[in-house]
């Protein structure tokens, strides 16, 4: 389905039945890598598998940037009356879903943080090394980003609301210090590291945190 979001059209899917839960992927991905997860998700969820501006089957603007994505994620919440709404960001998508929480707090009732940093000096060298060779192969724009944007504040995660669940893989593209900080700043966060898994390996195309979200989303 399509939806228009600040003149941008959006694509989604929408599948399952209970509360809300918005999927949002990472850069150069769509909403397909959740796929697996998805199908198991939807017996208790109804869930909205979104594909970010630039991405997927949505609207190519030319213009993107964390915070215009945010205020996407924004106004689609708005537009389908979802909010409060529990959300699922992975890497970009994460990002995003801080965003929302920062400026939208009223928009989210939980939070899963999959993969996400505050700034493009979280990733450590090597990260930087890997991304750059991978960048030269894609040659998008879109991928370039992750070297410019976010800059999000550690401080400023005091002020979210919502619950978070904050996870990251034990060998993540990003400096061993960042989990725990991000878990400790935000007052409602519980942090989960995964053992033996990197950025990519436990969420694309893989349905290993349906326990996990489960637990989160449907717990008190």
């Amino acid at each position: 389905m399509f939806i228009n979001v600040n003149n941008v059209d959006l694509f989604y899917e929408k599948s399952g039945s209970g509360p809300g839960l918005v999927l949002l992927h990472g850069n150069s991905e769509d909403h397909h890598v959740f796929d697996r997860l998805v199908a198991k998700l939807a017996n208790h969820f109804t869930i909205y598998a979104l594909d970010s501006r630039d991405h997927g089957q949505s609207q190519m603007t030319g213009a993107y940037s964390y915070e215009a994505m945010a205020e996407d994620l924004s106004g689609f919440i708005e537009a389908l009356k979802l909010a409060p709404v529990n959300i699922v960001g992975f890497s970009d998508g994460a990002i995003q879903g801080l965003l929302l929480a920062l400026n939208k707090p009223q928009a989210v009732k939980k939070l899963a943080l999959l993969g996400g940093n505050l700034s493009p000096d979280d990733f450590t060298e090597e990260a930087v090394a890997y991304l750059r060779e991978v960048e030269k192969d894609l040659s998008s724009p879109v991928f370039s980003m992750i070297f410019t944007e976010p800059h999000i504040e550690l401080e400023t995660l005091k002020n979210i609301k919502a619950p978070c669940l904050v996870v990251y893989g034990e060998n993540d593209l990003f400096k061993p210090e960042l989990p725990q900080a991000i878990a400790q700043t935000i007052p409602k966060a519980s942090l989960l590291v995964l053992k033996g898994h990197d950025h990519l390996s436990y969420i694309v195309d893989n349905d290993l945190m349906y326990e996990d979200l489960w637990d989160f989303f449907m717990g008190a």
